[in-house]
């Protein structure tokens, strides 16, 4: 397959696979970030809390064994080679937490919304892509890296599993095992929870497409001659790139962050359709539309300062257990909460 696809469009089409059980997680299963935060504040219901939960620690065991097996390296990926910056992570999650409450949606959410026939959400999907990259790469780039330095190579991989190898000799797989099964058990110890199995299994496939991102990448970085980043699945930088390889695709060559967006886009529409749940929607209120653009114009650079957004750090990075993730989604956490206060209390953005 390697030989006939090459590279590039394989590490795509992995991408576009796991994004369209993301995808289809997102519009069947009702997996979301902000939904979830939402459900338990104001909802008293942790359904889809746990469900994230469950998630993670499927994702957590399923790397490990993965690295346990030669099917991943951790230190390689971006989450454990790149030297921890925990006010990033506090001061990127807090924002974009914040602009995921004032949007409406993280940027998952918003392609899956915008599979689904919200053209709202396309308006969040361009300027979060667009914002991404003005801090990323763009005007504000040198002003980033000088505030918040990004020092790759670290010394030692930046995740919990490494430590305790160093530190006391357990090895990675072990405390991935350990890890990911107490927050699994913690999510099934509701009886509410395990009597919703579609909240399990769609949480399970979460998890799964994660791990899925993680192994083929690797493989393709290995067996192929081509220098292909391991990666999987994030919705912040991804969404620039795509649009990005929109305007240059006949200089350009396809990418895991491509297929991965298009493949949720792909997912939620079937999903959506599949429910009979697929219609146009537009933003009828210029006050709302505007209070998601503020929204999304936020969490693009604060998802760039995290090095990752709800799927990114809260999945991926928690994933191979990195220092980050953990900070990163509570600061996340606290930032949705305090802009979902805002929004119920009769929060209203500035003439």
């Amino acid at each position: 397959m390697l030989e006939v696809l090459g590279e590039a469009n394989l590490v795509a089409l992995i991408g576009l696979l796991g994004g369209i059980a993301l995808g289809l997680a997102a519009r069947i299963g009702r997996f979301c970030t902000l939904g979830a935060i939402e459900d338990f504040l104001y909802g008293s219901d942790d359904g889809r809390l746990r469900m994230w939960a469950f998630a993670i620690g499927i994702a957590i065991i399923g790397s490990h064994i993965a690295m346990s097996t030669g099917y991943l390296e951790g230190a390689s990926t971006a989450y454990l080679d790149r030297v921890w910056n925990p006010l990033g992570s506090i001061i990127g999650g807090l924002l974009f937490g914040y602009g995921m409450a004032l949007s409406g949606n993280c940027g998952y959410g918003a392609l899956a919304r915008l599979g689904g026939g919200d053209l709202r959400a396309f308006v969040i999907v361009l300027v979060m892509g667009l914002s991404a990259y003005f801090v990323m790469s763009g005007p504000l780039a040198h002003f980033r890296v000088w505030l918040f330095p990004v020092e790759t190579g670290a010394q030692t991989p930046q995740g919990v599993s490494q430590f305790f190898e160093a530190s006391f000799g357990v090895a990675p797989v072990v405390t991935g095992v350990i890890v990911g099964g107490l927050i699994i058990a913690f999510t099934l110890s509701s009886s509410a929870f395990r009597k919703s199995p579609h909240l399990i299994f769609w949480g399970a496939v979460v998890g799964l497409a994660i791990v899925s991102g993680w192994v083929g990448t690797y493989w393709v970085a290995m067996t192929g001659f081509e220098a292909e980043p391991i990666e999987t699945h994030t919705f912040a930088a991804p969404i620039g790139d795509t649009i990005y390889y929109g305007m240059t695709a006949s200089g350009n060559t396809l990418s895991f962050s491509v297929g991965s967006v298009v493949g949720v886009i792909i997912g939620a529409f079937l999903g959506s359709f599949s429910k009979g749940h697929f219609r146009w929607e537009a933003c009828e209120d210029p006050r709302e539309l505007r209070r998601q653009i503020t929204g999304a114009a936020i969490m693009g650079p604060g998802a760039i300062l995290a090095i990752g957004c709800s799927v990114g750090q809260g999945i991926s990075a928690f994933s191979v257990l990195a220092f980050s993730a953990p900070v990163t989604f509570l600061a996340i956490f606290a930032g949705a909460a305090f802009g979902l206060k805002q929004l119920i209390t009769g929060f209203a953005p500035a003439e």
